[in-house]
């Protein structure tokens, strides 16, 4: 008992003036486009550095790249408009707040309709999404800093709490600081994947098909977001939900299709073949 109370107090000492800029000589930089810059470069690199090479010609690759771009571009924006449907009929010729604000949700199924609309386009047959996994995963965990750098203007903070784990971020309500849980999830995340990635390549026997780690990735995100969603402070006006958690229910069903009913299915059919 006396251990956490001295952790709650040492917390509450530590303060911080929100949005942290970052000095480097004279030039003062704002937290979230420098860490989003970064997240971008950083995850475009890691990419190119990760992708399976020679299973995917470069150029197709490269086309991939920019229907996932256009698509999360597209789906990032359109899943913002639905947070307030109203204040987005008030506002539909404002371009300030119509290009204002993004959603990470979006963006990853916006992205996932644009690459498999690119793939359709250029004929390429072959599962795309692993090489996306860890590049998509440590570019949206520096992204996060950047949110919770920036405080209150980001709107990505949480719901007031009681918890150890609460920062005011400046407006004297200690709030969950639910850019951090998902930096800890992302990094959990990472380690699963990379491990479940490492025994499927040591599998001789039925080894996981292609695709197969993106789709988890998704399930776990999209299943995170949908929970950690009820404690953020948006309007949830879809039955006691917001937008994220409603495109995170579709994202969860087509996901769970994918790998328990469809994988089952096929699983059934390959042990039903005669064995000669």
């Amino acid at each position: 008992m006396v251990a956490k109370d001295s952790i709650t107090v040492y917390l509450r000492r530590v303060e911080m003036t929100f949005p942290v800029y970052l000095h480097l000589g004279s030039l003062t930089i704002h937290p979230h486009w420098l860490f989003e810059a970064l997240a971008y470069f950083v995850g475009f690199r890691l990419y190119l550095l990760m992708r399976t090479k020679g299973r995917i010609p470069i150029k197709q690759a490269m086309w991939v790249i920019v229907g996932a771009a256009i698509g999360a571009a597209l789906g990032s924006k359109m899943l913002y408009w639905f947070e307030d449907p109203a204040m987005t009929l008030a506002h539909w010729n404002d371009w300030q707040y119509m290009m204002g604000g993004k959603t990470i949700v979006g963006g990853l199924l916006g992205g996932l309709i644009g690459v498999e609309w690119t793939k359709k386009r250029i004929g390429l047959t072959r599962s795309t999404g692993d090489d996306f996994v860890f590049p998509l995963i440590v570019g949206m965990a520096i992204g996060r800093i950047g949110c919770f750098l920036t405080g209150l203007s980001d709107h990505t903070y949480g719901t007031r709490t009681t918890w150890f784990t609460g920062i005011d971020f400046g407006d004297g309500v200690p709030r969950h600081p639910t850019q951090l849980y998902e930096i800890v999830f992302l990094l959990l995340l990472l380690a699963f994947l990379l491990i479940m990635r490492y025994r499927n390549r040591r599998m001789t026997i039925a080894p996981q098909p292609e695709g197969t780690l993106f789709q988890q990735f998704m399930f776990a995100y999209l299943l995170f977001r949908l929970v950690v969603d009820f404690i953020k402070p948006t309007l949830h006006p879809f039955a006691g939900l917001n937008n994220i958690q409603l495109a995170c229910l579709a994202g969860l069903g087509y996901y769970t299709y994918l790998l328990f009913i469809r994988k089952t299915s096929i699983e059934v059919i390959q042990d039903e073949r005669p064995r000669y």
